[in-house]
């Protein structure tokens, strides 16, 4: 097996910067970074001239389906995906089947993972009604984070009682991750528009069944137990711009007790788009009218929002083909989150060192990944070579999901991915996989 990786004549984009370099990579980890190493030896060279090499990326949302729903996506099959697009490192949640509300199943799913997943890993452990004294065992070190829906899920994941949630916010040994939308606000809109349209409702009615009301109210009130309890937030795919006011950037992101990310999707699509997409694109929160993505957007470069995810949530054909109310929630975006971002770097609306640092170093920070999220040297070697014009259109043929399709079909980016490197090992390099390795269990500084 290779021990020893070196790219030469790189263009690096980290901390801020952007600058020529090579990079040595030994034993999985970064060894060094300078100029004039052509003649190190390495067991495999790579001549990155006129390509940027960046950390891996870090997507803290994701749901790979696996265990219980392995016929529409599994570990091996979206860590794959995950990897062919420059994810280096995924978060994956706990509403799996059965849902992950032991600790016996939590260790479950990290043992499948190590097994199967070709980037690196880690889980959150659930939270429900019912299940306190197993959250409060999760060990820092090792997990992520813990989960709560504070809005729709599925099975025993809603936790919707005020008294647990205190209870939650007061003893959580870790950070806090919460879906947020209000779920008497959402059924109230479900029954009205059920009253006007039947089972023939559009699915552009989608962002008025899950509304800004819906999101605020769910949203400030994890916030006001956050501040009660001084518990460690972090909000998911913030979805509004009416959200926004609960951020800050008035202090820096490791110092701050209450965080939150947008999604890909948020950024990209809008309610015009549900003419063209239908169900497709449904997912939870709703993406919403235009005004919100624009809103989103800024408040993601001046630092409100703090990281970018993709809250991929696969689901088969079938399942996406039926009428509005019938239609699953969700939608596949893992491999193609670093291009999304690429191309808005293209747009002239954000800077490159800034799409790296809410893809990987901030990822870091948030979370405490250790020695990850940085091109340094003595960290894992997590970097994604990026050819800026090197051009991808997204086409089923090209797609790795195990779903078997994406709402970015016929999207052409102007960049492409070429290699990724996931803790030393070329996972993935001219369109081929190498998986002779798998990926390792994230740590946390915590």
């Amino acid at each position: 097996m290779p021990k020893s990786l070196l790219l030469l004549n790189a263009t690096l984009v980290n901390e801020g910067r952007t600058f020529p370099a090579d990079v040595l990579v030994k034993d999985g980890f970064i060894e060094r970074i300078g100029s004039g190493f052509s003649h190190f030896p390495a067991d495999v060279t790579i001549d990155a001239a006129g390509k940027h090499l960046l950390p891996g990326v870090i997507d803290d949302q994701v749901h790979f389906r696996e265990p219980g729903l392995t016929y529409k996506a599994d570990l091996y099959t979206e860590s794959r995906a995950a990897v062919a697009g420059g994810v280096t490192a995924f978060m994956e949640m706990p509403n799996t089947v059965p849902n992950t509300l032991t600790q016996a199943l939590l260790a479950d799913k990290y043992a499948l993972a190590a097994g199967k997943s070709l980037a690196n890993y880690s889980f959150f452990m659930g939270a429900s009604n019912d299940n306190l004294a197993e959250v409060v065992k999760t060990n820092p070190r090792d997990v992520c984070g813990i989960k709560v829906f504070m809005g729709s899920s599925t099975g025993n994941m809603l936790v919707d009682n005020e008294g647990t949630l205190r209870a939650l916010f007061r003893e959580s040994p870790m950070l806090i991750a919460t879906h947020c939308e209000d779920e008497a606000t959402v059924r109230a809109s479900a029954e009205k528009y059920r009253r006007q349209y039947g089972e023939d409702a559009p699915a552009s009615i989608h962002p008025l069944v899950r509304d800004e009301a819906a999101c605020l109210r769910s949203s400030s009130f994890a916030v006001a137990l956050a501040k009660e309890y001084n518990t460690r937030l972090h909000i998911l795919h913030i979805s509004t711009a009416d959200e926004l006011p609960l951020f800050t950037n008035a202090v820096p992101l490791a110092q701050k007790r209450i965080t939150a990310e947008v999604c890909v999707h948020h950024l990209w699509f809008d309610a015009g788009d549900y003419d063209r997409l239908g169900s497709r694109i449904k997912c939870n929160p709703a993406i919403k009218d235009a005004r919100h993505k624009g809103a989103l957007f800024a408040a993601l470069v001046d630092d409100r929002l703090d990281i970018i995810a993709t809250d991929h949530a696969p689901h088969t054909a079938d399942e996406k083909s039926h009428g509005y109310w019938q239609s699953h929630a969700g939608l596949p975006l893992v491999q193609h989150p670093l291009l999304l971002m690429l191309e808005f770097y293209h747009q002239g609306r954000i800077a490159l060192p800034k799409v790296v640092e809410k893809m990987s170093h901030a990822p870091a920070v948030l979370f405490g990944v250790e020695r990850r999220g940085y091109l340094r040297e003595g960290y894992w070697a997590d970097l994604v070579l990026v050819d800026l014009a090197g051009g991808t259109t997204v086409s089923r043929e090209n797609i790795h999901y195990k779903c078997g399709w994406s709402p970015l079909e016929g999207t052409a980016f102007r960049s492409a991915v070429t290699h990724t490197v996931v803790s030393g090992h070329l996972a993935y390099a001219g369109g081929r996989f190498d998986e002779s390795e798998t990926g390792k269990r994230l740590l946390f500084n915590r």
